[in-house]
C-alpha cells in the first residue's frame, strides 16, 4: 500500500497537465491548443450523460443570442423535471426518511448569486435559488424558509417522492444499509457552466443529493464555491461526487483562483482533485471517494477531471453536442 501510494502522489505532482480549449474536440480532446484564444461562440459543458439533453436546451438559448444565466437555468430545469432521473428534482431518490429534498444554487457573470437547500415539495430548486439572487438580499435560504419562499413567488407544491422510488425506499428500508457507490447518477447532481456570445459566463448545480442520506444532510451543490463558482472575469466550475469533499476544501472556488493566477481549466482542475487525494488519501478504500470537476474559462478554456475513473461531461460546441469521459488521477 505505501509503495502504491508513493507511486500515486508522485504521479499527482508530476503528471502534465492539458488544456481542453473549444479546439479541442473528439479525436484532439488531449491535444494542447494555443492558450488565450478568444472564443466567439458560445459553449456548454455539464457533469454526466443527463447533461446531453441539458446543454441542448441551453445551447438553443445561446444560439439565438440568449444570455448564459438563462441558459444554465432552463437546461438543468429539463433535469429537475424528468422523473427518470433519479439524482435531480422529481423523481430523485428520498432520504433515510422517505422524504426527497432538494439542493440548487445559480451564479451569474457579476457574482452574483442564489441557492436553496434542504427544500420540499417544489420541483425546480434552480429557478427558486434564482429568486433569491434577484429578489432578496440573501444568498442561501434553507428548509422551510426556502419553502415558504418559493410559495410566496408562486412556486407550487408537488410530490417529488414517484411511486418507483417510493418502492426503492421501502425495499431499503427493510435493511437500511447506507451504501452509496461512486458513478452512479442516482446520487450526482447536474452542474452545467455556460458562456454566450457577449463573453459573459454563468453557472447552476441542481441536486436531490445522497439516496437515503440522513435527513437534513445537506451537500456541496448549494455551497458557493464548493459545488458551484462563476467569477466573470475569469473563469467558472463545478462538481460533482461526494459532496463532503468538495465542502471541506471548496474546490469550485480554488479552480476558479487557480485560472486567475495563470492555470489553464484543466490544469486547476487537475490541481483541485490532488489537493483533495494529498489531504484525504487515507479514504481511498471508500467506496465512494470520487469527486468530478469541471471548468470553463472567460477565454473559451474548459476542463474536466476526476479522482477515480467513470466522470462523464458533455460539451455542446461548434455545433456538436457529445459525452466524453474524463481524465483521470487514479487508473485503474
Amino acid at each position: 500500500m505505501s509503495t502504491r501510494r508513493n507511486f500515486l502522489l508522485k504521479l499527482g505532482l508530476g503528471s502534465t497537465a492539458l488544456l481542453l480549449s473549444k479546439n479541442s474536440i473528439a479525436s484532439k480532446l488531449f491535444n494542447k491548443p494555443k492558450k488565450n484564444a478568444i472564443n466567439s461562440s458560445p459553449i456548454v459543458i455539464s457533469t454526466w450523460s443527463h447533461g446531453i439533453p441539458a446543454n441542448k436546451v441551453a445551447m438553443e438559448i445561446l444560439s439565438n443570442g440568449g444570455k448564459a444565466i438563462d441558459a444554465v437555468e432552463n437546461g438543468v430545469r429539463i433535469i429537475e423535471a424528468d422523473e427518470t432521473n433519479h439524482s435531480v428534482g422529481i423523481g430523485g431518490f428520498p432520504d433515510a426518511s422517505g422524504k426527497v429534498s432538494l439542493d440548487a444554487s445559480i451564479m451569474d457573470h457579476k457574482g452574483n448569486a442564489g441557492a436553496v437547500c434542504y427544500l420540499q415539495n417544489i420541483m425546480h430548486p434552480i429557478s427558486v435559488a434564482r429568486k433569491v439572487m434577484e429578489e432578496t438580499p440573501h444568498v442561501l435560504l434553507a428548509g422551510d424558509g426556502a419553502l415558504e419562499f418559493a410559495l410566496e413567488k408562486g412556486f407550487l407544491q408537488e410530490e417529488l417522492l414517484t411511486p418507483e422510488m417510493e418502492k426503492a425506499w421501502k425495499e431499503w428500508a427493510k435493511t437500511s444499509n447506507y451504501k452509496p457507490r461512486v458513478n452512479f447518477e442516482s446520487h450526482d447532481t447536474i452542474g452545467l457552466l455556460a458562456l454566450d456570445n457577449a463573453n459573459c459566463l454563468a453557472g447552476a448545480c441542481t441536486t436531490s443529493g445522497m439516496p437515503y442520506k440522513l435527513p437534513g444532510r445537506v451537500g456541496d451543490s448549494p455551497i458557493i464555491g464548493a459545488g458551484l463558482y462563476v467569477d466573470g472575469d475569469v473563469g467558472a466550475a463545478t462538481a460533482s461526487g461526494l459532496g463532503e469533499l468538495m465542502m471541506k476544501t471548496l474546490g469550485s472556488f480554488l479552480i476558479v483562483e487557480l485560472m486567475r493566477n495563470g492555470s489553464s481549466a484543466q490544469e486547476a482542475c487537475e490541481i483541485a482533485i490532488k489537493r483533495i487525494w494529498n489531504k484525504y488519501q487515507a479514504d481511498q478504500n471508500s467506496e465512494f471517494f470520487q469527486v468530478g470537476y469541471l471548468a470553463l474559462g472567460k477565454n473559451g478554456d474548459f476542463g474536466a477531471y476526476s479522482i477515480l475513473p467513470g466522470f462523464q461531461f458533455a460539451l455542446a460546441l461548434n455545433g456538436e453536442n457529445k459525452l466524453y469521459d474524463s481524465d483521470c488521477l487514479i487508473k485503474k
